[in-house]
C-alpha cells in the first residue's frame, strides 16, 4: 500500500513539472505572437512569467531580451543580456541581441568590446562578424568594418549578410568585379527579402560599369583584384570582344555563357567555385536566361523582364520551382579574395 501511495505521489510530482515546463513553452510562444503584432508590453509581461518558471532558458531570455529591444526599453534589454551571455550555452544569437541592444543606445565601446568577446567564442560565426562589422561602420572605421565582413565569407560562408555589405563597400570603391561577384552570392542565398531588390541595382550597376569600354582592363591593372578575380576579369574579357553592344540582359547572358564556357575548360579546377557550377547547372537544364531575367528584374529593367516571362511562361515556372527546391550552399575553401 505504501509503494501504491509513493508511486501515486511521484507521477503526480512529474506530470506537475511537465506542466510547468509545458507553460513556459506555451508562455514563449504566445509571446512570440504577440511581438509579431507588435504587442511588445504584453509580450515582455508574458516573457517574464516564463522567464521565472525557468530562469535559465535562454530561448526565452533572448525572446526577453529582443522583446525589451523592440519596445525601446534599452535598459532593460541590457541587463536581461547580461543575464543571458552569462550563461554557460548562451549562443552567438544571444550576444548579438545584446549588441543590438548597445548600439541602440550609441555604447559602441562596450558593443565592440561584447563582439570580440563573442568572436574568441564562436569564431566561424558569419552573424557576429556582420554585427561587428556594421558597428565599426557607423564609427566610419570602414577598413576594420570590411575586414570584419571579409573575414565572415571566409569563416561562415553560406551566411548572406557579410556579402551584402562587402558588395556595397566594394560597388563604392569601384571594385565592379567584387561588388559583383558578392551581390550575386547574396542573391542566391537571400532570394527574396527587403535586401534583394537593392542588391539587384548593384549588381546590374557593376554590369554596366564593366562594360564600359576599357574598364576591365583598368580593374586588371588595379592593386586590389586577387589573380582569382583577375582570371575571372580575363575571362569575361574574352566573352565579351564579341558582344559590345547595349549591355542589356541578352547582352549580358550572351557574354556569361561564352565565360562559363572558357572558365570550366580552364579554370574550375584551380578555383572550384560554387556560383559558376550553379550556372552550369542552371545553363544544362536550360534555365540560364530565366535565371538571368529573375536576376536582373531591376526597376529600370522591369517592363522588359515582365515581357519575356510572360513569353516564356515554362522557363520561368521551371526556374521558381528549381529556386524553390534548391537550398543554396557554399562550401568552406572557396575563398579567393586575399
Amino acid at each position: 500500500m505504501r509503494s501504491i501511495i509513493l508511486s501515486v505521489v511521484f507521477s503526480v510530482v512529474l506530470g506537475t513539472v511537465s506542466a510547468q515546463q509545458q507553460t513556459a513553452e506555451i508562455l514563449q510562444q504566445t509571446a512570440r505572437s504577440l511581438v509579431q503584432k507588435g504587442d511588445y508590453d504584453n509580450a515582455v509581461l508574458v516573457l517574464d512569467r516564463a522567464r521565472k518558471q525557468e530562469p535559465d532558458n535562454i530561448e526565452i531570455l533572448r525572446d526577453l531580451c529582443y522583446a525589451n529591444y523592440l519596445k525601446r526599453d534599452f535598459s532593460k534589454a541590457i541587463e536581461v543580456g547580461k543575464d543571458l551571455i552569462d550563461k554557460p550555452n548562451a549562443d552567438e544569437q544571444s550576444f548579438q541581441v545584446l549588441g543590438l541592444a548597445y548600439k541602440a543606445i550609441a555604447s559602441y565601446k562596450e558593443c565592440g568590446k561584447l563582439y570580440r568577446n563573442a568572436l574568441r567564442i564562436f569564431p566561424k560565426s558569419g552573424v557576429l562578424y556582420s554585427e561587428y562589422g556594421e558597428l565599426l561602420a557607423i564609427e566610419n572605421q570602414m577598413d576594420d568594418a570590411i575586414a570584419q565582413w571579409e573575414k565572415g565569407i571566409e569563416l561562415a560562408p553560406s551566411y548572406s549578410s557579410n556579402y551584402y555589405n562587402a558588395s556595397i563597400y566594394y560597388g563604392r570603391k569601384n571594385n565592379w568585379i567584387r561588388s559583383a561577384l558578392y551581390a550575386e552570392l547574396f542573391l542566391n542565398l537571400e532570394s527574396y527579402s527587403t535586401r534583394t531588390e537593392e542588391i539587384k541595382k548593384q549588381l546590374f550597376a557593376d554590369y554596366q560599369h564593366l562594360w564600359i569600354p576599357g574598364e576591365i582592363q583598368n580593374q586588371l591593372q588595379s592593386g586590389s583584384v586577387t589573380a582569382f578575380e583577375k582570371a575571372v576579369l580575363s575571362g569575361l574579357s574574352a566573352a565579351r570582344q564579341s558582344n559590345l553592344s547595349s549591355g542589356s540582359i541578352d547582352d549580358i547572358i550572351g557574354v556569361r555563357s561564352r565565360f562559363l564556357t572558357g572558365w570550366m575548360q580552364q579554370n574550375a579546377q584551380k578555383y572550384p567555385y560554387a556560383l559558376f557550377d550553379r550556372w552550369q547547372y542552371l545553363l544544362n537544364q536550360g534555365l540560364f536566361p530565366a535565371y538571368h531575367y529573375w536576376l536582373f528584374k531591376t526597376e529600370e529593367e522591369v517592363k522588359t523582364v515582365e515581357q519575356w516571362q510572360k513569353d516564356h511562361p515554362k522557363d520561368t515556372e521551371g526556374f521558381s520551382a528549381f529556386q524553390q527546391s534548391r537550398v543554396f550552399k557554399i562550401p568552406d575553401g572557396q575563398y579567393y579574395h586575399n
